[in-house]
């Protein structure tokens, strides 16, 4: 579904990415994790063409991400930024239906898509007139997942969706993410910086460094079969790795 092949990233001085490849299966949800600065959003902002690499070449379902493909390819894709990334002065509705409303979707078929959206996230429909600071964080964490979902793109990009809210309604948010991916049986690419996060939602776990792969493969391979020290250090630093992977 998503290939990177040979991409390198710089700016300024600093090298995000270096001859970087990777290749996201279709229908699988793949986690990209590691410390500050590795690379993980930068790859996310290329893969929909927010910014472009300076060699290689990044595809989507065997079409370049370039100039004159990237406002096509991106109403395929899904994206939720960090903390959300709301407009304060629109409702909810409008900033679920922004896009809808933009490619002149009639009323009936905006309504009809709303009502499937509302039933997956489970969000309250008296909440769509509230604008985002009237709304909790998980409610606007969900109505950013809508808004990504809308026009039922086939990739679903997250930077670290859950990043911003507190313990217990990230947990409660964790599990509802899992059902929804497995339900829309989409391909998922997701980045956060929390291994055990990274355990319960991924298929297959690319851990960066620096701009390039440490160990790709699943949760297990990780946790059980790291092929660097890094890998080992990575995730001793962090909680409970183990018990996310026995979840699964």
């Amino acid at each position: 579904m998503i290939e990177l092949n040979n991409v390198t990233k710089t700016f300024g001085q600093t090298r995000a990415l270096k001859s970087f490849t990777l290749t996201c299966g279709g229908g699988k949800t793949t986690v990209l994790i590691g410390p500050s600065g590795c690379g993980k959003s930068t790859l996310l902002r290329l893969i929909i063409g927010l910014t472009e690499q300076d060699s290689g070449t990044v595809e989507f379902d065997g079409m370049p991400v370039a100039r004159n493909t990237v406002f096509a390819l991106r109403r395929k894709m899904g994206y939720v930024i960090q903390e959300g990334g709301l407009f304060p002065h629109l409702t909810a509705r409008q900033n679920i239906t922004v896009m809808a409303g933009y490619l002149k979707w009639s009323a009936d078929r905006i309504e009809a898509r709303l009502d499937e959206l509302l039933e997956l996230t489970q969000f309250p429909r008296d909440g769509l007139n509230r604008y985002p600071v009237q709304l909790s964080g998980g409610q606007q964490q969900r109505v950013s997942l809508m808004r990504s979902l809308i026009l039922d793109p086939s990739v679903l990009l997250l930077d670290e969706p859950l990043g911003a809210l507190d313990p217990m309604i990230r947990a409660d948010l964790q599990k509802e993410l899992k059902e929804i991916f497995q339900a829309l049986k989409k391909t998922v690419i997701l980045v956060t910086h929390d291994i055990g996060e990274a355990c319960f939602f991924g298929d297959e776990i690319v851990l960066l460094r620096e701009g390039i792969i440490i160990q790709k493969g699943t949760p297990e391979d990780l946790v059980f079969s790291p092929t660097d020290p890094f890998v080992t250090q990575f995730i001793n630093a962090q909680r409970s790795p183990l018990e996310s992977v026995r979840a699964k």
